[in-house]
């Protein structure tokens, strides 16, 4: 396959990224070639470029997870999927092995998750398996404003917290609680709201809190004004004051911080669902009895499983989650501006790098 292509590369010396040349692989029976049209920059990409986090495949590796595009090239196994406008699995399960079939692909052990075990998406092109891929309609997409790109979030920031919403069984008359809005939490806050539940959106930043009150939050909290025993009584007369229920919050920790997770513990109630969805390497000193007294249970959430893109991507065209107000595109030979940018926590919608032209 002769195609000019590029990608940025993490290498162990250099903290740049930099730019390689290269020819896409000719795809294997189950694999694909997909014509990069965006990819989001993760809070995960700045955690393996500035903090040390260590990635599955070898370096130099590009980045990148959030991926959409168009498939030019299939392996045999894979010709349904020719020409066709594709998001991408952020992780994506074998489908074969027993934990696949039993319905735990998020668990698989042969997964593998572009940017971290194979090369990623701040690439013109990128060879992935096909299974998962969850198909788009382009026309669909306009529909609503949005073209090929902007849907390339879908990957993670949004089926991240639409999967933990899934296991924390979100329905209508729930408090919904998310700790953090930035690029998941602010998602998190849009699903949760889509799905049934009243939600309570926690940050300390006003202005990410202000972006909200429009977007399915029905109180909005600094946490940085107030402390942690304050903040639940505040949520509980809210609580009271909608006729919700004062046990069986649903709490997503969306901040990957060590506060923002200490937050979430502080908020538990008889019952609770508390959703580990940030990632951060900080480590957390909490005191676990507090599930036990409580009957309460903590669930971490990796991904999304494959099978709840399309019921996720229906959220979107149906308006129910608005993702455009929340994106900004930059051209992908920006990406070493737009990482430090992100870790200096300068930008205020979630970067996606489309490959230049």
């Amino acid at each position: 396959m002769q195609i000019s292509a590029h990608r940025w590369v993490m290498t162990a010396v250099d903290k740049p990224l930099t730019r390689e040349t290269f020819t896409p692989e000719i795809p294997k029976e189950n694999e694909v070639v997909v014509e990069v049209a965006g990819c989001g920059v993760c809070h995960t990409d700045l955690g393996f470029l500035y903090d040390g986090v260590r990635t599955n495949h070898p370096l130099p590796l590009a980045l990148g997870h959030e991926i959409s595009g168009r498939v030019i090239a299939c392996g045999d196994a894979s010709k349904s999927y020719l020409d066709s406008s594709v998001v991408i699995p952020a992780v994506i399960p074998c489908g074969s092995c027993d934990l696949c079939k039993r319905g735990k692909g998020a668990i698989c052990r042969q997964q593998c998750m572009p940017g971290n075990d194979i090369q990623g998406g701040f690439a013109s092109h990128i060879t992935v398996p096909s299974n998962g891929l969850c198909v788009v309609d382009e026309a669909d997409l306009a529909n609503i404003g949005m073209d090929l790109a902007d849907v390339s979030v879908l990957a993670d920031a949004v089926t991240t917290p639409y999967q933990a919403a899934l296991l924390a069984n979100i329905e209508a008359g729930d408090l919904a609680i998310v700790i953090g809005v930035g690029g998941v939490g602010g998602y998190a806050v849009q699903v949760a709201s889509a799905l049934g539940a009243t939600v309570v959106a926690i940050d300390i930043d006003d202005d990410k809190l202000s972006r909200f009150t429009d977007f399915g939050a029905a109180l909005t909290v600094n946490a940085g004004s107030t402390d942690s025993r304050s903040l639940k009584k505040q949520i509980a007369a809210f609580a009271g004051e909608r006729g919700l229920r004062s046990t069986e919050w649903k709490i997503f920790e969306c901040s990957g911080s060590a506060t923002g997770q200490a937050t979430a513990f502080s908020l538990m109630v008889h019952g609770a669902h508390l959703a580990i969805v940030g990632f951060t390497m900080a480590k957390s000193e909490v005191r676990l009895s507090n599930l036990m007294a409580f009957h309460a249970r903590m669930q971490g959430n990796w991904g999304c499983l494959p099978e709840h893109y399309p019921a996720a991507l229906q959220l979107v065209l149906d308006k129910k989650v608005q993702m455009k107000p929340f994106t900004r595109q930059y051209p992908l030979d920006q990406i070493n501006d737009v990482f430090t940018a992100a870790h200096a926590h300068e930008l205020t919608e979630r970067a996606i790098l489309v490959p230049n032209a």
